[in-house]
């Protein structure tokens, strides 16, 4: 049996945040092929916590900065090895690769988080987003360089693949873009949601420990949901989800029809009883859970460029705007007719159905994978900067990281 150890930044929350079902998936896809899996962490769990102990795969906490990872890794002896998000490649890349050198080692960045944290940077200083810029910043070079140092990198977004190829120049060979796994929409289950006539409402949702989704309901609050509801004085805006800070709960104003309502365990049965859901996303990367959780609700949906970027190539099942008089004028038009807003549903199926397709997608990973596996010495012969970059900065890393260790145990 093979075996995939998943090394994660925080232990998976399906329920909260999209990387959560992002992880998920590829967990599932996993062991649909067979392999045993192992998923260890530094955090601690939280209440949202999934238990992968149900689903027979196995959980160990690991520490940071200390050799007992060295023991465990040499003696799991994975074939596959797995990164959530860059930071814990940094962390723990150069132990891995020294204690099972034989391990394909694969990142998975959720989204590009230098992309991410930069356009929020500008966003929130006024200021023009320029890729030169982009380029230059040290949270960018050292996401890149974990991406080089890995032997492939899995990348959700269609744009930020072509992104790393186009303006950084990394080989297409060490890039995979795999957007999320889901299942197809079969007619008997858009049978069963709502119609038009009997939904209502507008919603938005996101996880609060999410820089964009809090500037996006502060936008909300701010300058759209007051233009719509002067048109719908009748109208009703649900905010959902997990960790919302206090200054979110405070904007719930049922006069003005702004509901918050925070967590709660399944968003789906939400979204199908709302007609419109609402993403005016500002900043971010990669793709959005919210969007295709709209389109598997058979919801259409108002979002922004950088909210609908590297989702589809196909017209969008709702619409796109950035200005928030367009946003308003748009989530009323598709409140409020019928025909547009059916329309708008049937592109999302198609969406899921043909971008999104977890089986194709599943199988075309795993005969990648394979391959890879199986002409691993070649590949990396040819990735010659990832080479040179965990000779040089993983050293670098190694050594800090022995010299806590060290540090640690003459305190204790």
């Amino acid at each position: 049996m093979k075996k995939l150890f998943v090394i994660g930044q925080v232990w998976p929350e399906p329920t909260t945040t999209a990387a959560g079902n992002r992880m998920l998936q590829l967990l599932e896809a996993f062991l649909a092929k067979g392999y045993q899996i192992t998923f260890a962490s530094t955090s601690s769990k939280t209440k949202y916590s999934h238990d992968l102990l149900s689903m027979g795969i196995d959980e160990t906490p690991i520490l940071l900065n200390d050799s007992s990872f060295d023991v465990f890794v040499r003696q799991l002896n994975p074939n596959i090895v797995l990164f959530d998000r860059f930071m814990v490649e940094e962390q723990f890349g150069w132990r891995v690769a020294e204690n099972c050198s034989k391990a394909v080692r694969i990142l998975n960045t959720e989204d590009l988080h230098s992309l991410r944290e930069h356009r929020e940077k500008c966003v929130k200083n006024n200021l023009v987003f320029r890729h030169s810029e982009f380029l230059q910043q040290d949270r960018t070079k050292r996401e890149v360089a974990s991406i080089y140092r890995c032997d492939l990198t899995l990348l959700v977004s269609s744009f930020e693949k072509k992104l790393l190829e186009n303006e950084i120049g990394v080989h297409k060979s060490l890039l995979w873009h795999l957007p999320f796994m889901l299942e197809n929409i079969q007619e008997k289950t858009k049978n069963k949601w709502p119609k038009f006539e009997k939904r209502n409402g507008f919603i938005a949702f996101g996880n609060g420990r999410h820089a964009p989704n809090i500037d996006a309901f502060v936008e909300l609050k701010r300058t759209i949901w007051p233009l719509v509801r002067k048109e719908l004085p009748k109208a009703e805006l649900n905010v959902y989800g997990a960790y919302l800070p206090q200054r979110i709960i405070e904007m719930h104003n049922p006069k003005k029809g702004f509901l918050v309502h925070g967590w709660i365990p399944d968003i789906n049965e939400k979204v199908q009883r709302s007609k419109v859901v609402l993403a005016p996303l500002r900043f971010g990367a990669g793709i959005k859970g919210k969007l295709t959780k709209a389109m598997q609700n058979g919801t259409p949906s108002v979002t922004s460029k950088v909210g609908m970027e590297g989702m589809t190539k196909q017209q969008w099942p709702g619409k796109i705007a950035d200005d928030p008089n367009e946003i308003a004028q748009y989530a009323i038009e598709l409140y409020l007719d019928a025909e547009k807003w059916l329309q708008a549903q049937h592109k999302g199926i198609s969406i899921i159905n043909s971008e999104y397709p977890k089986e194709a997608l599943s199988k075309s990973l795993f005969h990648h994978l394979e391959s890879l596996y199986l002409g691993l010495k070649e590949h990396r012969n040819r990735n010659f900067i990832g080479s040179l970059l965990l000779y040089e900065s993983m050293s670098a890393t190694k050594y800090m990281g022995k010299w806590i260790e060290e540090k640690n145990k003459s305190r204790k």
